[in-house]
């Protein structure tokens, strides 16, 4: 028994990463034209870069540009023109730019689906050599339109960077590592904030990150920062590990800490919501405390020091966000428990009922590496089904925060369905083992990219009248 591409895959991550991965036409993204140039009548006889540039800017240019996940930029036309063979086998291959989800099933903002038009323009630009044309027309693109991070154009940098307090050494031993830490920080004042952006500094072997929020009240810690700062979470308890970090008031007694407060996972960015909608407040002192930061096997010494970015927000949240947590580790039980043997392909499913009336505004579904397929939605007492999210192709490489265009209403007594197809199969090209083996849920708190799991994440308000027509986007 051997374990399977573990550093291949995680360097699959990156290599392939963003804005290039499964695109869709204009009808839904998993059709049988893939690998095909769609025929699409009234394209210009000679298609030039300013006919390219906004759908490579739209689509290719947010992850494929400096610090991002890309593997190389595409910002400028020298820059497209150099890997043009490239991005015509991805994007006509629908491999890129990426997008799990079914629009047939569900549509969400911020879609990165291209249409057959632009998919054979970008195919008819190639194939005549990439000419430059007359790019005067163009608008400058402003660098300084994109956050630091993943966060999309027009949140511009962010307010605030709070880092960890020093890097952290991974050794090139091929093993998983689970890390209890802190990110201390002291701003000006007390204030709101809208948005923050977990950013780690080795993108290649950070596999996942959970982390809350230590508020401070005035004069209750004189120092943040002091305490240890990286803490093995599989050799010690939750709560001495934070005594060890100094997370105590002053006088010993523990501070307000917010739960569950921002997540990473490759290929995620979190939600921004309309003023008013979701946020924080933030005090003058805390710190972020990552009570899971999950580092993927290295074959290499090499080092993370990840940051957080903070956008602070003009009014206070108004309707504070609330989450639901279905499957493993959360507050419903997978059915069959969660028990894949080799060679099995097999359904598991998770159900809770909705208590009150809600509106929905992102979902996060979350799998490993034999998950096949993902269908969530939910019953109404009606017995009308509300679709949630289908994802009919699941890919670990590529799991997102979906955003719905408007708020979804789902009346209360509702309850919301997940179905999930598992493959440990040799067929399986992600299957990490070979041989497969069985895969379990983790049995401990801490989650290993080897584990499978079920997971579906429902971010909401309380239900208002009118919701309904509440527009999510920015």
């Amino acid at each position: 028994m051997r374990f399977r591409r573990g550093m291949a895959y995680f360097a699959a991550i990156m290599g392939i990463a963003c804005g290039l991965c499964r695109c869709a036409g204009d009808v839904p993204q998993h059709d049988a034209g893939a690998g095909h140039v769609p025929m699409v009548q009234g394209l210009p006889d000679t298609v030039t870069f300013a006919d390219v540039a906004p759908i490579i800017r739209k689509h290719c240019t947010g992850c494929h540009r400096p610090g991002q996940v890309g593997p190389f930029p595409l910002i400028s036309y020298q820059d497209v023109r150099r890997k043009a063979k490239t991005v015509r086998k991805m994007v006509v291959g629908r491999w890129m730019p990426p997008w799990p989800a079914d629009t047939a099933y569900s549509r969400f903002l911020g879609e990165r689906t291209l249409t057959a038009r632009q998919i054979a323009i970008i195919a008819k630009w190639v194939d005549q050599g990439a000419p430059a044309g007359d790019t005067s027309g163009l608008a400058r693109l402003d660098p300084s339109a994109w956050a630091q991070g993943g966060m999309p154009p027009g949140m511009g940098p962010p307010d605030a960077v709070v880092w960890l307090p020093e890097p952290f050494f991974l050794p090139g031993d091929n093993r998983d590592r689970f890390i209890i830490t802190k990110a201390p920080f002291e701003l000006s004042r007390d204030t709101f904030l809208r948005a923050v952006e977990y950013v780690p500094g080795n993108r290649r072997y950070a596999h996942h990150m959970n982390a809350a929020m230590i508020s401070y009240a005035a004069g209750a810690k004189k120092d943040p920062g002091k305490g240890f700062a990286y803490i093995d979470a599989d050799s010690t308890k939750s709560l001495d590990a934070y005594a060890e970090l100094g997370l105590q008031n002053d006088d010993g007694s523990w501070p307000l800490l917010t739960p569950n407060m921002v997540n990473y996972l490759p290929g995620l960015s979190p939600p921004v919501y309309p003023p008013g909608i979701g946020g924080y407040r933030i005090a003058r002192q805390g710190a972020f405390l990552l009570n899971t930061l999950h580092f993927g096997p290295s074959m290499r010494d090499t080092v993370d020091r990840s940051r957080f970015n903070l956008w602070f927000g003009r009014v206070p949240p108004e309707r504070p966000m609330k989450e639901l947590f279905l499957g493993t580790l959360g507050s419903s039980p997978v059915v069959p428990a969660l028990v894949v043997p080799p060679d099995t392909v097999m359904t598991f499913r998770t159900s809770m009922q909705v208590p009150s009336d809600i509106s929905v505004l992102s979902i996060n579904p979350h799998l490993h590496l034999l998950g096949r397929s993902f269908l969530a939605y939910a019953v109404a007492p009606s017995g009308d089904t509300i679709p949630l999210i289908r994802i009919p192709d699941w890919d670990f490489r590529w799991q997102f925060a979906y955003t719905f265009p408007r708020m979804l209403h789902i009346p209360g007594n509702s309850v919301i369905q997940v179905e999930v197809v598992m493959d440990n199969t040799a067929a399986n090209p992600n299957n990490p083992f070979s041989p497969p083996r069985t895969a379990l849920a983790p049995a401990g708190k801490h989650m290993r990219t080897t584990d499978e799991m079920l997971q579906f994440f429902v971010n909401y308000v309380d239900y208002r009248p009118g919701d309904e027509a509440v527009e999510l986007g920015q």
